[in-house]
């Protein structure tokens, strides 16, 4: 078995993902023969480390090169986090990879057939959404987004775009709903959900060095409730 093969062998044992560093220990517990050459290249470096730095250090540099193509790495928050996919996972993957590259094609043809049956009302209504939240975030310093509450990709009851299935997320609670359906805010509910949004940004607004500018808070609920 080769060296590389050890590592996989070692990494099959977890479950679930895992950081490089767990993964390093578990490859010297497994392979004490591959710790203690660690050990040995540690010991006469002249920096400071280990036979598990090394270790970890050999892993993470493979990683990042492409070396392991039978791992699957999610990196969306650091340590970046690890773990073996079968054959079967692989075909999953790719699966799912190409459907998310076409999403957005999809969603824009959805937007783009549900446009062509709109009241110039019903248009005016979806941009002062999109104008309003672009506000909301320069004022704010947020991020928030015209979601859909009832997804346009829902596999189910799919949405449509349409000024009445809109309602304010901020990016975080939109990225989690992703293609759920949500029963749509009532006025009063996203009212009250952008003022607790900004409340939180107001509490921690002077550590990030922020300016909020709350005289424009009151003019934009109002525009919110017009268009709801």
């Amino acid at each position: 078995m080769t060296k590389s093969q050890k590592y996989l062998e070692a990494l099959k044992t977890f479950d679930d993902w895992v950081i490089v560093s767990e993964w390093a220990v578990r490859v010297g517990e497994l392979y004490p023969d591959i710790l203690d050459a660690a050990n040995e290249q540690a010991a006469n470096q002249a920096n400071d480390t280990t036979g598990l730095r090394e270790l970890a250090a050999r892993i993470s540099s493979r990683l990042s090169t492409g070396g392991f193509p039978e791992v699957e790495i999610d990196d969306s928050e650091r340590p970046r986090k690890v773990r073996y996919i079968s054959e079967a996972r692989k075909e999953e993957r790719i699966e799912e990879e190409l459907e998310a590259d076409i999403e957005p094609l999809t969603r824009a043809e959805r937007i783009r057939q549900d446009t062509q049956a709109l009241s110039e009302i019903e248009r005016y209504r979806i941009e002062e959404f999109e104008t309003i939240a672009k506000q909301l975030n320069k004022f704010f310093s947020l991020d928030f987004e015209v979601d859909h509450a009832f997804a346009l990709l829902n596999p189910s009851e799919a949405g449509k775009h349409h000024p009445d299935n809109l309602q304010l997320l901020i990016k975080a609670h939109n990225g989690k709903k992703n293609k759920k359906n949500w029963k749509r805010f009532t006025f009063e509910e996203q009212k009250e959900y952008i003022q607790k949004v900004i409340a939180l940004q107001t509490m921690i607004a002077t550590r990030l060095e922020i300016s909020l500018v709350d005289d424009v808070l009151e003019s934009l609920l109002e525009r919110v409730e017009r268009i709801y």
